[in-house]
C-alpha cells in the first residue's frame, strides 16, 4: 500500500533501452532476494549464498596457500616445510629479516587496519554486524604470506579463517545484503577456509558454529555446511584428498589406559593455561612501535630456531614425524618449550599469523612425550605414542580455544577412526575443565579481546534482534501524503485503509501519523456539522494541514534497509524517537520511504 509504486513512471520506462530494462529487472530480483534475507527463515537464500561464499573463500585460500607452498618448495628443495634443512645462519636470519619486512609494512598502515586473524573477526562480527573492512583482510593476506614464508612460529589457519570471513563479508556488503545475514555469511567463509586448509569439512562447520558464531541454529547450520563442503571440494581438487597430517591406524588398547589419558589431560591443561597467560602478557606490549615488536619476535624465534629448528613454520612435517615415533623424548620436550615461547611472543606482539597450527603442534609434542613416558614407567600399558599425539592435539586445541566439540570432530576427521572418539572425549573434558575452572582461563580469542578492551558478552535480546532485518517487520500499510490536503483528498486516501500516514515533503522533516487518529478527527468533524445545522458545512475543497490534526505524531528518522532490528533499536534510543522510516537506496525518482518501524514493532518481536 506504500506509495509511490516501485515501478518507474511510464515516461521514464518508455525511454529505457533493453540493457536498462534488464538492469532494472535484475535490481528488482535482487531487492526481492534482499527482502527475503531480512527474515529469520530465509534458508534457501542463505544456502545459495553459503555456496557462493564457500567458493569465493576457497578460491582465496587456494591462492594464499599456493603463494606460500610454491616458493617454499622451490627454495627449500626437500619440501615446503623443511626449514630444518637450512644452514644455521639462515635459521636465525630468515625469521629476523622476515619480521623486519613485516614490521616495515605494518608501520605504514594505520593501527586500526592492522587488526587481523580470528580475534578481529569475532570483534567485527559481534560489535559491527559482521562488516569486516577490506583493508584488514588484505593486510592479513600479504602479512600472513610474509609470516609463513619467513618461517615465523605461527600457523596458517588463523589467517585463512580471517580471509574466508573477509571475502564472505565483502560479498555481502557488495550485494548490499541485510546486516542480519552477514553474520551467517561470515560463518560460511570461516567454515570454507578451515575445510580447505585441513581437508576437514565437518570440523570446519563445528569450528565456525562453536568458535565464530557461538551458537547453533538450523538457519545457520545448513548454509555453513554448504560452504564447508564447497571449500573442502575445492581444496581436494587443488591439493589432493589427503588430510593435513598422515595418521596411522590407532586405537586405545584397553580401558586400563583411561587413567593415563586423564593424567594427560591435566598435563596439557597446564601448558594450555601457560600458553594463554604468556599470550596475554606479551599482548600488553602492543603500546611499543610495531617495527620494534616484530623485530623482537623475529629475533626470539631465530635464537630459539638455532636450538630447535623444528619450531619454524607450521611444522606439520614434524607432527608427521612424531606421529610415527621418530623423535626422542629430550627433543620433544625442547620443542615444546621453544614453540611455546616463540609462538607466545610472536602472537602476543601482533605477528599476522595464526594460533591454531601452533596449538596442534604443541599438543602433538606433549602427547608424544606423555606416551613415551607412559611406556617407560608402565611398559605393560602398551601405550602407542602416536595415539597420544592425536589426543594431545585435540586436548590442546579444546583447552586453548575453549572449543571442545570442534577439537573432537577435528581428531575424528583426521583419523577417520571412531575408536579415537571415546578417549578424545575424556582428555578434552579433563583439559577444558581444568583450564577454565582451576586456572581461570577463558578461550584465547575471547581473552585477547577482553584484554584489549572489547566485549562480546551480549544478552539474548540483542542476539535475537541481530538475526532479523528491519525489512522483515517494517509496516508497509502506509500512504505518503503532503502536509496540506483538501478534506476530499484526505477522505479518498483513507478509503484505502492504511495503518499510517507519512507526511513526506521535499526538504522537510518526515512525520508519522496514525490513520485511526485522522479518521477519528474526520468523524468528529462530521458529527460537529450535524450538531450545528445552522452553520455552513466545511468546504470539502478547503485545505487542511495534517500536522494540525490532534492525535499521535512522531518525527521520523531514517534507517538504511540493510539494518538489523538491533540497529533500529539503537537508532530509536539515540534519537529518543518512537519511529523510523526504512530508507530506499539507489532510486532517485521514488520516495526514499519503503516502510516504517516503531518501537512497538521491535518490542512485540522479541516478546513473542
Amino acid at each position: 500500500m506504500s506509495e509511490p509504486s516501485s515501478k518507474a513512471p511510464s515516461s521514464t520506462r518508455s525511454t529505457l533501452s533493453n540493457p536498462a530494462r534488464m538492469k532494472g529487472r535484475w535490481q528488482e530480483l535482487l531487492d526481492t532476494f534482499r527482502h527475503r534475507l531480512a527474515h529469520l527463515d530465509a534458508l534457501p537464500q542463505l544456502t545459495i549464498l553459503g555456496f557462493l561464499c564457500g567458493l569465493a573463500a576457497a578460491g582465496v585460500i587456494t591462492v594464499f596457500r599456493l603463494l606460500i607452498d610454491v616458493p617454499l618448495h622451490l627454495s627449500l628443495g626437500t619440501g615446503s616445510q623443511d626449514f630444518e634443512s637450512l644452514p644455521d645462519h639462515w635459521l636465525f636470519l630468515l625469521p629476523v629479516i622476515g619480521a623486519l619486512i613485516i614490521g616495515l609494512m605494518l608501520h605504514f598502515i594505520p593501527k586500526e587496519n592492522r587488526q587481523v586473524s580470528i580475534g578481529h573477526v569475532l570483534e567485527r562480527l559481534h560489535n559491527h554486524q559482521g562488516k569486516l573492512p577490506a583493508i584488514n583482510w588484505v593486510v592479513q593476506f600479504f602479512g600472513g604470506i610474509l609470516t609463513l614464508l619467513s618461517g615465523q612460529s605461527m600457523g596458517r589457519e588463523g589467517p585463512a579463517a580471517h580471509l574466508g570471513a573477509g571475502v564472505a563479508s565483502q560479498l555481502g556488503q557488495w550485494l548490499r545484503l541485510p546486516n542480519n545475514c552477514l553474520r551467517t555469511l561470515v560463518g560460511c567463509g570461516v567454515a570454507s577456509a578451515i575445510a580447505a586448509s585441513f581437508n576437514t569439512p565437518m570440523a570446519g562447520v563445528i569450528f565456525s558454529m562453536e568458535v565464530i558464531l557461538m551458537g547453533y541454529s538450523i538457519a545457520g547450520f545448513i548454509p555453513v555446511m554448504m560452504a564447508s563442503v564447497t571449500g573442502a571440494a575445492v581444496g581436494r581438487l587443488v591439493f589432493g584428498q589427503e588430510p593435513a597430517f598422515t595418521v596411522v591406524p590407532l586405537q586405545m588398547e584397553s580401558l586400563s589406559a583411561l587413567p593415563i589419558v586423564a593424567i594427560a589431560g591435566l598435563v596439557i591443561a597446564v601448558f594450555a593455561a601457560l600458553f594463554i597467560r604468556l599470550q596475554l602478557m606479551f599482548n600488553k606490549q602492543q603500546r611499543y612501535p610495531v617495527i620494534l615488536r616484530m623485530l623482537t619476535a623475529g629475533v626470539v624465534t631465530g635464537v630459539l630456531a638455532l636450538w630447535t629448528p623444528q619450531i619454524l613454520g607450521v611444522g606439520y612435517d614434524t607432527i608427521d614425524a612424531v606421529m610415527h615415533g621418530q623423535l626422542a623424548l629430550p627433543l620433544l620436550l625442547s620443542i615444546v618449550v621453544a614453540k611455546l615461547i616463540a609462538t607466545s611472543v610472536s602472537g602476543g606482539l601482533g605477528m599476522p599469523g595464526g594460533l591454531i597450527g601452533p596449538m596442534l603442534f604443541i599438543g602433538a609434542m606433549l602427547g608424544a612425550a606423555i606416551g613415551t613416558v607412559a611406556n617407560m614407567l608402565l611398559p605393560e600399558s602398551g601405550a602407542n605414542p602416536g595415539f597420544y599425539v592425536l589426543l594431545g592435539m585435540g586436548a590442546m586445541m579444546a583447552a586453548v580455544m575453549n572449543a571442545p566439540l570442534a577439537a573432537l570432530i577435528t581428531v575424528f576427521e583426521l583419523t577417520h577412526n571412531p575408536h579415537t572418539i571415546f578417549p578424545t572425549m575424556l582428555i578434552v573434558v579433563v583439559a577444558v575443565i581444568t583450564t577454565r575452572q582451576l586456572f581461570r582461563c577463558e578461550g584465547i580469542f575471547i581473552a585477547q579481546l577482553e584484554a584489549n578492551g572489547y566485549s562480546l558478552s551480549h544478552g539474548p535480546i540483542r542476539q535475537a534482534l541481530d538475526r532479523v532485518g528491519v525489512r522483515s517487520v517494517m509496516e508497509t500499510k502506509f500512504l505518503r501524503c503532503t502536509n496540506r490536503m483538501t478534506l476530499a483528498q484526505l477522505r479518498q486516501r483513507l478509503q484505502q485503509h492504511p495503518a499510517w500516514l507519512v507526511v513526506d515533503e521535499p526538504d522537510h522533516e518526515k512525520y508519522l501519523l496514525a490513520a485511526a487518529d485522522v479518521s477519528t478527527y474526520l468523524e468528529n468533524l462530521n458529527e460537529t456539522d450535524d450538531d450545528t445545522a445552522d452553520k455552513t458545512a466545511p468546504d470539502e475543497n478547503e485545505d487542511i494541514k495534517l500536522l494540525d490534526i490532534p492525535g499521535r505524531q512522531w518525527l521520523l528518522k531514517p534507517i538504511h534497509q540493510q539494518a538489523s532490528l538491533f540497529e533500529a533499536q539503537q537508532q530509536l534510543n539515540q534519537h529518543k524517537a518512537d519511529a523510523l522510516y526504512v530508507e530506499r537506496e539507489g532510486v532517485t525518482w521514488l520516495s526514499p520511504v519503503i516502510g516504517v518501524i516503531t518501537k512497538e514493532h521491535i518490542d512485540n518481536y522479541y516478546r513473542v
